[in-house]
C-alpha cells in the first residue's frame, strides 16, 4: 500500500499549507503539459501525488486514512468503489480545481492558454452525508435510500446561467484568457505572477444578462433520493463515494460526488472487536455447578447454548462463525460468551436453609482457580481479550 505522506515528502503532522506546497512542487514536475514525451511513468507519478494530496488535504478523508490506511478509503456503491477508481482524469480535475487550471503551467512551459470554449468547466462540489447503521445491517449489508439536497441545472436557463436570448461574453478584465498577471520588481529582476482571473474565475467568459431564476449560477437546489449500497462488515468511519451523484458544476459543469460517512450504532447486547462480538451471560450458582441449557441472543435471532457443569465465572465460550463478516473478504468472526456467575444479594428463608445445608457438605474453595495446565482463570480471560 502507498504511504501518502512519503509520496508528498511531508511528515504525518504536516499542515494544509505544507501539503499544498509539497503537492504543487510534484505536480509541476510531473504534469503532462511539462512532459512532452508523454511518459507513462511521469503520468503515474502525477496521479499518485494527486491522489495523496486529495486525501491529505481533506480533513475527513485524512482522518480515515490515518486510522485505517488506504484500505479504509475503499468503499463500495453505485458507480464507485470508494477511492480505488481514482484515475488520471481525476488527477487532472483535482489539479485544475485547486490550482486554477493550466494558467500557471501554460506560462511556465511556453504554451498558449486555451480558448474559453475549450476550458473544462468547474466540477460541482462534493456533498457529505452521514448514515447510521445497526449491527444487523452491518451483518447482512443493506441498501439505504437517503434524501439529499443537490444542486441541479436550472430549468429556466438549462444550466447556462444566462437570460433567454443572451449568452456569455469574453471577460473584459482578462480578455478571455482566464488569467491575471501581476508584475513585481525585485533586486533579482522583474517577476510576473500569474493567477486565476477574479472576475471570470478562470473561465474567460462572463455573463452580462444573468438568468433571473438562478442569478447566473445555472443551478438550483432540489431534494433528491439516492440509494447507498452498504456492503457487509463495514465499521464506523468507513465511507462510500458515489461518483457523479453530487452537485452539478456552475453553468453546466460536471457533477461532483457524494461522500457517505458510515456510523455503526452501539448495540447494548454486544461489544464489537473487529469481526468478533463479545456477550456477557449471567448464570446462577446451580447452573454453573450442574450445567444448563440457556437461550442467548445472536445478531439476528437467538440460539440455545449449553453451559457445561462446573463452569467458572469469567470463562469464555466461543461460538464459531456467529460474529460479523469480514469487509470485502471471505472471513467470518465469532461470538464470545463470557460467563458471569450471579450472586444474589437477598435470599428467601427457604433459599437460606438450602445454602446452610450446602455449607455443611461442600468442600473448601481452592486457593487458586485453575485448570490442569496451571493457568488461572484471569490469565485465560486476558488471553481471550488479547
Amino acid at each position: 500500500m502507498a504511504d501518502y505522506y512519503k509520496l508528498l515528502g511531508v511528515s504525518r503532522n504536516a499542515g494544509l499549507d505544507e501539503i499544498k506546497k509539497a503537492y504543487r512542487k510534484l505536480a509541476l514536475k510531473y504534469h503532462p503539459d511539462k512532459n512532452k514525451g508523454g511518459s507513462k511513468k511521469n503520468d503515474e507519478l502525477f496521479k499518485q501525488a494527486t491522489q495523496a494530496y486529495e486525501v491529505l488535504s481533506d480533513p475527513d478523508k485524512r482522518s480515515v486514512y490515518d486510522q485505517y490506511g488506504e484500505q479504509g478509503l475503499k468503499g463500495s456503491g453505485p458507480g464507485s468503489a470508494g477511492f480505488s477508481n481514482f484515475d488520471f482524469s481525476d488527477a487532472i480535475e483535482v489539479f485544475m480545481r485547486d490550482f486554477g487550471g493550466f494558467g500557471n503551467l501554460n506560462d511556465a512551459f511556453g504554451r498558449r492558454s486555451r480558448h474559453p470554449k475549450d476550458r473544462p468547466k468547474p466540477k460541482g462540489e462534493t456533498i457529505k452525508l452521514r448514515i447510521k447503521l445497526t449491527l444487523g445491517e452491518v451483518y447482512s449489508g443493506v441498501t439505504k435510500k437517503v434524501k439529499v439536497a443537490v444542486l441541479d441545472p436550472c430549468g429556466d436557463c438549462s444550466g447556462n446561467g444566462t437570460a433567454e436570448g443572451s449568452g456569455p461574453v469574453s471577460c473584459p478584465k482578462c480578455g478571455g484568457s482566464g488569467e491575471e498577471r501581476q508584475s513585481q520588481r525585485t533586486m533579482f529582476g522583474q517577476f510576473v505572477n500569474i493567477g486565476v482571473c477574479s472576475n471570470c474565475r478562470g473561465q474567460g467568459l462572463v455573463i452580462i444578462d444573468p438568468c433571473s431564476s438562478c442569478r447566473g449560477d445555472g443551478r438550483k437546489r432540489i431534494q433528491k433520493h439516492v440509494e447507498v449500497e452498504v456492503p457487509p462488515g463495514v465499521t464506523s468511519e468507513n465511507f462510500i463515494t458515489l461518483r457523479g451523484k453530487g452537485n452539478v458544476g456552475s453553468q453546466n459543469g460536471p457533477r461532483g460526488d457524494i461522500a457517505v460517512l458510515l456510523e455503526v450504532k452501539e448495540d447494548e447486547r454486544f461489544i464489537r472487536d473487529g469481526e468478533d462480538l463479545y456477550f456477557e451471560l449471567p448464570i446462577t450458582f446451580s447452573q454453573a455447578t450442574l450445567g444448563a441449557e440457556v437461550e442467548i441472543p445472536t445478531i439476528l435471532e437467538s440460539m440455545r447454548l449449553t453451559i457445561p457443569a462446573g463452569t467458572q465465572s469469567g470463562e469464555m465460550i466461543r461460538l464459531k462463525g456467529e460474529g460479523l463478516p469480514q469487509l470485502q473478504g471471505p472471513g467470518q468472526g465469532d461470538q464470545l460468551v463470557r460467563i458471569v456467575v450471579w450472586t444474589p444479594d437477598q435470599l428467601t428463608k427457604e433459599q437460606e436453609e438450602i445454602f446452610e445445608a450446602l455449607r455443611l457438605v461442600e468442600e473448601a474453595a481452592p486457593e487458586h482457580l485453575s485448570r490442569e495446565d496451571g493457568r488461572s482463570i484471569w490469565s485465560r480471560v486476558k488471553e481471550v481479550f488479547s
